[in-house]
């Protein structure tokens, strides 16, 4: 496939921003495509010098962002979104390089990135009454808390960053923003492409590892932070934070159960759960992780499965239809065949793939279906995140509730299959998870707060809902 990149993308350069611009770094990385194991572009990694003056342009420019109506934020987060809409396809293309997406896949992170800020444009926090009597009115205000750090995951780097950056502005706060250090590219580019639009120091990007997410939890300069990842590293966030106070918003593991019932239409049906189990790979949040069947369906259903799964195409061409891509990188990879290893070394019924694909540059995983594992099984109690999945049996709902519930790593999200509205209800209202969806795939909406319980996270983003969690809530109390 050619790029649309111009130029091939050999001429695309990448900076740290900060205070409005671009700045350079004695120190670089670079990425590799996980489709080709080819090298990236150069990308600078952030000083402790650069943490600091990105503090000090935020603070500074804060002064004046908090001030601004809600008019004013909104169509400054619209002019945002035509950015990003007006810039797809170097995006798009950029997300394809780094992350190995196929095209579909990295279409819809930039529309549904654009989605996020429109949705933006219409939705706030208002002025709520909360009491009066004959002597007293109580007014709730929701005010910015200051300078938000954001750390984002490699997966979907630019559409979860984007519920951060968006949060922040829509509530008159300051962004700074680090991506992963396996996918900087796109967000770094983003963020460089609408500074035109933004006041300098309102949306600054810092790229950097470890050692530069841990200053910046640890740096009083920056009052609350936001962090999509793991659960050990989202424990070291949340220690870090209580040093300082700062308010702290997670969302971490989520592996999450799928239940279909008896009485679904599986032509319909299993199309949908192999989609909201494969798509990146596997390589999402709320990935469909547990598929637990019906077992009066169970045997048809995995049939079913096993034709589905044989569409998806892992290939080098990002265009192929179903085309499911790559594992994103090394790391990942490397963990999702120890999974793969330790269902052969048990002599789990692996009834689709379970090879590595060995003959070609790249990191690539065939889409696996392992039958009925045991409940307690690696397989099942972790989160594989790789295109991998554990078909399980169930027979009593009260039971199959309890074993969706089991795990204290699934309280994110999950899916109830049925045409049944009552029973579907039923179920979902007893699942312990922040998000429930009902005859659809797994995939966070705009208009939803999206949060995780357990150890699947801390508070929440999307949503009006979520964008109290980017505020400070103020008590009016008026006497009359």
């Amino acid at each position: 496939m050619s790029s649309l990149i111009p130029g091939g993308g050999s001429e695309l350069r990448f900076h740290n921003i900060i205070d409005g611009k671009p700045r350079a770094a004695k120190e670089h990385d670079q990425v590799i495509d996980p489709r080709t194991e080819e090298t990236l572009w150069d990308v600078p990694v952030a000083s402790s010098q650069d943490l600091d003056d990105a503090v000090e342009a935020a603070r500074r420019a804060f002064k004046t962002w908090k001030k601004s109506t809600v008019a004013e934020r909104q169509a400054k987060i619209s002019e945002v979104a035509r950015c990003a809409n007006d810039n797809k396809e170097l995006l798009s293309q950029i997300l394809m390089k780094e992350t190995g997406k196929p095209k579909l896949m990295a279409d819809i992170e930039v529309d549904r990135t654009v989605a996020h800020f429109e949705y933006y444009t219409g939705v706030a926090l208002e002025d709520e009454l909360q009491y009066e009597d004959e002597e007293t009115t109580v007014i709730a205000t929701h005010v910015p808390i200051g300078v938000l750090g954001a750390i984002s995951p490699w997966n979907y780097p630019l559409i979860l960053s984007s519920i951060k950056v968006v949060s922040a502005l829509a509530t008159g706060n300051c962004v700074i923003i680090k991506p992963s250090p396996f996918t900087p590219y796109c967000l770094l580019k983003f963020c460089e492409l609408v500074q035109s639009v933004l006041l300098p120091g309102v949306f600054q990007a810092l790229n950097g590892g470890a050692d530069l997410g841990e200053r910046m939890t640890l740096h009083p300069g920056i009052d609350h932070i936001s962090f999509t990842g793991t659960i050990p590293v989202g424990r070291r966030i949340m220690e870090n934070c209580a040093k300082t106070f700062k308010k702290v918003i997670l969302e971490l593991a989520g592996n999450d159960a799928a239940i279909v019932c008896e009485d679904v239409d599986l032509s319909k049906v299993v199309p949908m759960v192999a989609r909201g189990s494969l798509a990146h790979a596997g390589q999402l949040c709320v990935a469909s992780k547990r598929v637990y069947v019906h077992e009066a369906i169970y045997d048809r259903f995995l049939d079913l499965l096993v034709e589905e799964v044989k569409k998806y195409a892992g290939d080098v061409d990002p265009t192929v239809p179903n085309a499911v891509g790559p594992i994103s990188n090394k790391a990942n990879y490397e963990r999702v065949l120890s999974i793969i290893e330790d269902c052969k070394k048990n002599n789990y019924k692996i009834v689709t793939g379970g090879e590595v694909q060995s003959d070609k540059k790249g990191f690539w995983v065939a889409p696996t279906i392992v039958s009925n594992p045991p409940e307690d099984s690696f397989l099942v109690k972790e989160e594989q995140f790789g295109p991998i999945v554990p078909l399980l049996k169930w027979t009593d709902e009260d039971d199959v509730i309890a074993r969706a519930n089991s795990l204290d790593n699934a309280g994110l999200g999950a899916s109830v299959w049925t045409p049944d509205a009552a029973r579907a209800q039923r179920i979902a209202r007893q699942l312990e998870v922040g998000s429930v969806w009902i005859n659809q795939p797994e995939l966070p909406h705009q208009g939803s707060y999206f949060s995780g319980w357990k150890l699947s996270g801390f508070g929440g983003e999307l949503g009006k809902r979520g964008l109290l969690n980017y505020s400070n809530t103020q008590s009016l109390l008026i006497a009359k």
